[in-house]
Parts: C-alpha cells; sequence; structure tokens
C-alpha cells in the first residue's frame, strides 16, 4: 500500500517484484530400515557418515544386513540417510536405580550393559548437588559423558531430569520420591537387565509387521520431513513389497529392492517380479545378484551382501554428478568396495532379465562391478509404461515434491490474474533453470516444458470453490538403453 500522502515531498514505496524461487529439493536422502542391537527404535535418527552409524547403532553385526547396507551407502556416494531401528520381543532397557535417582538406558538392548553411571556428591555447602558420570566400562573406564551441579528439585535450573534428559546419548533420569533425597556419597554404579530380545530377520512375519508399523499416519516416516531412497536390506517379500510401494508414492519416494538371495538365472526362481507388481510399482525397481565383498567381521573373507546399499549409493553419486535425470547405470556406476557378484551373468542371461524389468548387475572386462540396468518394476517390455524407467519417475518425484514446497505461498492469495502471472514466473523460471541444466528433452524451453494457469486451467466455478490450477509438462529424457552400431564395407571405386 502506498504511504498517506501529508507533507510535500518525495515519497519512497518498494514494489514487489513477484518472484518467489523455487529451491530443488534433495533426491538422494536414503531411508535405511532393519533390525539392529542398538539405537533409538521410536524416531529416525539422521546421520551423515558411517561413523554416525556406529556411534548411534553400534557399527557392523553379523545377525543383521542393517550395518553393511548403511557403509556400502556412503562408500559409493551417499551422504545422507536416515536409520529405523527394529527391535524384536523380549527386549529391555538396561537401568539401575540410586537413591532418588532412577537411570535407564535410552534404547533397549545389552549394549548398555557396558556402562556405569557413576555419581559425585559436591562438598559443602553445596551437598544437595552432585555431578552424573557415564562410564564405558569396557575402554578403561572412560568417562563418556558428564553432568555437573545437578540437582534434584524439579525447583532447580539444574535439575537432574532437565540436565539429562534429551541431552545424553546414553542414559535419562527420573527423579522418585517425595521428598526426593541427593546422593550421599560417591558411587559407581554397574547398568544391568539390557536384553536384545528376538533378532528380526528379513521375509518373515515379525520383521514384516514391525517394517510396515514404520509406516502411515502419525508414524516414525510420518514424522521425517523428506526421505527419497527407501532401502530394506535383505527383503523380497512380495505381498511386503507391493505394501511399500504405496506407502513410498505417497511419500514420493523411491523403493530398491533386493531380488531373493536364492535366485538361479536359468529357471528364473527368484527373480520374477510378478508378484511385486502394483498400481505404485513405478516407484520401485528390483535388482540381480547379490554382491560378494570382503566381511570386517570375518577378517575381510569374502561374503554375499543384498545390492540395496549399493545401488542407492550410485544413486546419490549420479545426481551429484549428473542429476536426477540420469540414469544411475552404465560404465561410470561401479560399485565401490565389491569384489564379485553373487552370479556372473552372460549378456544372453541378462537378455532374458532385462525385458522384465529385472535390473542386472554385471561384471565387465575394463570396467569391473557394474549397474547395468534403470527400468522400474513397472519396465517390462508388454506393459508399456510412461514410468517404465527409473530415471524419468524419479525425475517426476522431483518435480513434484519441489513444486509441492515452492507453491505453499499460493494458499489463500487472491485466486485471479495477477496470481496466475506470479505462478507461471516462478514456475517457469524453476523449470528453465533444469532446462539449461540438461534435464529435459528438446533444443528450446518450448519443446521442453510447458506451464499453463490461466482462465482455460482455472474457470470461474473453480474460482468459486477456492481452486487453482495449474498445468505443469515437461519432457523428460530417456535413457539411451540400446546401442545399435551399422557397419557395412564401402565398394570403393567401381566403374560403372
Amino acid at each position: 500500500m502506498p504511504p498517506t500522502l501529508t507533507f510535500p515531498g518525495v515519497y519512497i514505496e518498494e514494489v514487489p517484484s513477484g518472484v518467489r524461487t523455487i529451491t530443488g529439493v534433495s533426491t538422494s536422502t536414503g531411508l535405511f530400515i532393519g533390525w539392529a542391537a542398538q539405537g533409538a527404535t521410536t524416531r529416525a535418527t539422521r546421520i551423515s557418515s558411517f561413523a554416525d552409524y556406529e556411534r548411534g547403532f553400534g557399527g557392523l553385526d553379523s545377525r543383521t544386513p542393517l550395518g553393511h547396507a548403511v557403509k556400502q551407502f556412503f562408500e559409493n556416494g551417499g551422504s545422507d540417510a536416515y536409520i529405523i531401528r527394529l527391535v524384536g520381543a523380549g527386549n529391555a532397557a538396561a537401568h539401575v536405580t540410586v537413591g532418588s535417582l532412577d537411570f535407564h538406558a535410552t534404547s533397549p538392548g545389552l549394549w548398555a550393559n557396558h556402562f556405569s553411571v557413576r555419581i559425585t556428591p559436591r562438598p559443602a555447602p553445596d551437598a544437595a548437588r552432585f555431578k552424573v558420570e557415564v562410564i564405558d566400562t569396557t575402554n578403561n573406564n572412560a568417562v563418556v559423558e558428564s553432568f555437573e551441579n545437578l540437582s534434584v528439585s524439579d525447583a532447580d535450573p539444574r535439575f537432574a531430569e532437565g540436565a539429562i534428559n534429551g541431552r545424553s546419548a546414553l542414559i535419562t533420569v527420573d527423579v522418585t520420591g517425595a521428598p526426593p533425597v541427593a546422593p550421599a556419597a560417591v558411587s559407581t554404579n554397574p547398568l544391568t537387565g539390557g536384553v536384545d530380545g528376538s533378532v528380526l530377520v528379513p521375509n518373515t512375519n515379525d520383521f514384516n509387521t514391525a517394517l510396515l508399523a514404520c509406516f502411515g499416519v502419525g508414524s516414525i516416516t510420518d514424522r521425517i520431513d523428506i526421505f527419497n531412497l527407501v532401502c530394506v536390506p535383505g527383503e523380497f517379500h512380495a505381498a511386503t513389497i507391493g505394501t511399500l510401494q504405496g506407502h513410498c508414492a505417497k511419500r514420493r519416494a523411491f523403493l530398491i529392492v533386493d531380488a531373493d538371495s536364492s535366485a538361479v538365472v536359468s529357471t528364473g526362481a527368484g527373480i520374477s517380479p510378478a508378484g511385486m507388481i502394483t498400481s505404485d510399482a513405478g516407484n520401485s525397481a528390483i535388482f540381480f545378484p547379490w554382491v560378494r565383498a570382503p566381511d570386517p567381521l570375518q577378517q575381510g573373507a569374502l561374503a554375499t551382501f543384498p545390492p540395496c546399499g549399493y545401488i542407492a549409493g550410485i544413486f546419490a553419486r549420479t545426481d551429484a554428478t549428473r542429476g536426477v535425470w540420469k540414469a544411475p547405470a552404465g560404465s561410470d556406476a561401479t560399485l565401490n568396495g565389491a569384489a564379485g557378484l553373487a552370479i556372473t551373468m552372460s549378456d544372453a542371461e541378462n537378455g532374458q532379465l532385462n525385458p522384465l524389468g529385472i535390473n542386472c548387475l554385471r561384471t565387465l572386462p575394463v570396467y569391473g562391478n557394474v549397474l547395468w540396468g534403470s527400468r522400474t518394476l513397472l519396465g517390462q517390455n508388454d506393459r508399456g509404461s510412461e514410468w517404465k524407467y527409473i530415471p524419468v519417475r524419479r525425475t517426476a518425484l522431483f518435480l513434484e515434491e519441489s513444486l509441492y514446497r515452492g507453491t505453499q505461498w499460493v494458499v489463500f492469495e487472491p485466486n485471479d490474474e495477477p496470481l496466475w502471472a506470479q505462478i507461471r514466473l516462478n514456475i517457469g523460471a524453476f523449470l528453465q533453470g533444469l532446462f539449461r541444466q540438461g534435464a529435459f528433452q528438446g533444443r528450446s524451453p518450448r519443446e521442453a516444458y510447458f506451464v499453463k494457469c490461466d482462465r482455460e486451467t482455472t474457470t470461474q466455478a473453480d474460482i468459486n470453490l477456492g481452486i487453482v490450477n495449474i498445468h505443469v509438462g515437461f519432457a523428460p529424457l530417456k535413457p539411451a538403453e540400446f546401442v545399435v552400431l551399422r557397419i557395412q564395407q564401402i565398394a570403393g571405386d567401381i566403374p560403372t
């Protein structure tokens, strides 16, 4: 609004430009789900390196493929991931009670039985205050956490519950008793009673029940802002995969599926994805075979691992170097850290699986172990789906999420031509930037994309209902899956 003109002179008015920048969202934030012996169970934990996983979830464990998959993700180009820990029946958190202080490990499991809590009262006149230290008994009794000048009074700024809970990575404390009593002497108190409970193994009823409970309204995943690549290492149960596809579609995420570890090419046993095909199967892809790699838990002896961690890392690496519109496959899609594959396939065997929408990992001369397929689970030749290729589907998901977040400002704006012009301006600028990066087909913006928001898309009836319709189209890049070379001899200069 212009200022009220009251005195003679010059008035300055800032006029909005109507430009609201749309930022592309992340495309390679991983979500790894599986059983672990340590770590939070009621929330997803965000990590940016395998060292973070080791600190939070205890590192590699021969009982679960989760740690290995996370390690392979970061080794192959991943940089951002969430971890959801599943736990089985019979688990319990270690604990110890010292006077009015009831200490518990932050998560269930045997891991916390290796820690002790040392309490040191302060001398008079501060005898009502004390220090709490957490000691690692497996590391020369090293003090790993320390909390000074605590009190059992909830009216004190250094109340023990407020100072420790939510800040300690290892323990929580409840102050009990009426009135609560501060510790009177130095004491070292081991945490006891921690139990891992039953180990949840992929493709079992208990595992699948715990897995699917992570999705849906109000679930753990519902509290994650954004994730793109979902990995459940070793899971290939068809009905479970089908359910996960629906959840991924709702969150605009992509599911990376491991083929059956016992699959055989010659008979097709364990490879056919027919039971996994749902209406949302375009949000997923299956990969075969499993990968052979040195296992640090077996002194470097070769072991077989599900491929999803490697694949997710390659997706992230390709996104960072080429963009989400580039197929994450080919001679550059090498499997870092892999020594070989569980099955070495020939071109003919690859040719049997590729038309079925099964992405193969191959060992090729010069290039080594590479990802050699880029089709979704709707990528069968006979299906003719528009979401046949992984980069096409993931580009669409990227655009949908970016535009969804980048147009929130439109809500409650006056629904008329000035608003529609701003919408066209801002979405067009975003798509133009992608076009310049080579994200779309076409020699010109007109051939590559369009944004339509006007009286044709939004009628008066729509306006009366409070609706604005925005129509966005793009020409996706399709991967050059087959390269055909035609070679002929030149007959030479033959007189005629």
